[in-house]
């Protein structure tokens, strides 16, 4: 039975997901909300791509640390022993709480952003080998192609993969939990899908500033 400790952590995660950074950051160093301009999310990726990368990074880092605290709320509930599939369930718990948060915040009118960043975080704080390979996979297919949501998507497929098949994950709630990013990532990223395809999508400003 969870008990009222465990209720108050995830309250806690959620509360941490729900800060709205690139909103918070738009409209205090650059007088807009980002949500109103391009694909219309609160995340690092529509920041990247309205206000370059001067504001995408530190929205990025911040989402990826709002993931990474929130999931490792579980070290202070000692109930939980880490090592166990307890812990690493609860783990997750924290975690998608957190991204539940970043999607719906209640700090932004529940209008937030995709969740990726905050679910990378979320990734570095339970499976850390598999969460540092994707973030050179992610880079990669950035680097290459200038578009955020295909190096998420990429990389939201290379995850489960690892778990599976590299690490040989032995907790099945994990592997679960991995397979359920693919179909999150293929769920949140239909409209980039349909620019993709159509040539459409706008690449990220990586290399040149902002004017």
């Amino acid at each position: 039975m969870i008990s009222y400790q465990s209720i108050t952590a995830l309250l806690a995660a959620y509360l941490i997901g729900s800060v709205p950074t690139a909103v918070w950051i738009g409209k205090f160093f650059y007088g807009i909300d980002v949500r109103e301009f391009g694909s219309g999310n609160a995340g690092a990726s529509n920041t990247f791509r309205i206000l370059g990368k001067k504001a995408g990074i530190p929205v990025m880092l911040i989402d990826i640390l709002k993931g990474f605290l929130a999931t490792n709320i579980v070290f202070l509930i000692k109930r939980y022993i880490p090592g166990t599939e307890g812990f690493v369930n609860f783990q997750l718990a924290l975690g998608v709480s957190a991204v539940m948060g970043h999607v719906f915040p209640v700090f932004a009118g529940f209008r937030g952003g995709k969740g990726i960043a905050t679910l990378f975080g979320l990734l570095l704080a339970v499976h850390i080998q598999a969460a540092l390979i994707c973030i050179v996979i992610f880079l990669i297919v950035l680097i290459i192609s200038r578009y955020v949501s295909l190096s998420s998507m990429v990389t939201g497929f290379a995850f489960p993969m690892l778990i599976v098949f590299y690490f040989n994950e032995p907790v099945k709630s994990m592997i679960l939990f991995g397979m359920s990013i693919t179909v999150l990532v293929l769920i949140t990223h239909q409209k980039n899908i349909e620019r993709l395809l159509k040539g459409k999508e706008s690449k990220a400003n990586l290399f040149r500033k902002k004017s």
